[in-house]
């Protein structure tokens, strides 16, 4: 994992990134949750699946060909599980934040219920054969740049 303050390719030192499995039909739910809700556009969005997800995910250490969790990346740092699902939450408008009183359940409990259904996400909600592909009102909100 880089640990270094540089941020992965493609993502500015303010940037929030949210990177999910854009077969999963749940994450993209979850994308198209945030894109609804995601009024100030805070957050850009990437499936793993993408050169620039592949890009962040190699650059934080994480393996490229199997994903188990969301990641947020705000600017050189990187969150999972549960600590991803309520940073996103809390700065989403109201009554978004509400969700975060989660927080008071304590972090193994919350990744363990977070890892039974990431873990059977495809048996429980379903896979798309393909990654979504964000309209074109949508496709501004998605992470976009060259990546070597």
């Amino acid at each position: 994992m880089n640990t270094s303050a540089e941020t992965a390719p493609g993502v500015g030192p303010k940037d929030r990134v949210v990177l999910f499995d854009g077969v999963c039909k749940l994450c993209s739910a979850w994308a198209n949750f945030l894109i609804r809700f995601d009024h100030k556009r805070r957050f850009k969005l990437a499936t793993v699946q993408s050169p620039e997800g592949q890009a962040i995910l190699a650059w934080h250490g994480f393996p490229t060909d199997e994903y188990k969790t969301m990641l947020l990346v705000e600017g050189p740092k990187i969150y999972t599980k549960s600590a991803a699902f309520f940073r996103v939450m809390f700065r989403l408008p109201f009554p978004w934040p509400l969700a975060c009183v989660g927080w008071l359940i304590p972090f193994f409990i919350r990744d363990w219920l977070y890892d039974r259904i990431a873990l059977n996400r495809y048996s429980l909600f379903g896979c798309n054969d393909s990654c979504m592909i964000p309209n074109p009102d949508h496709e501004s909100r998605f992470l976009k740049q060259h990546v070597e």
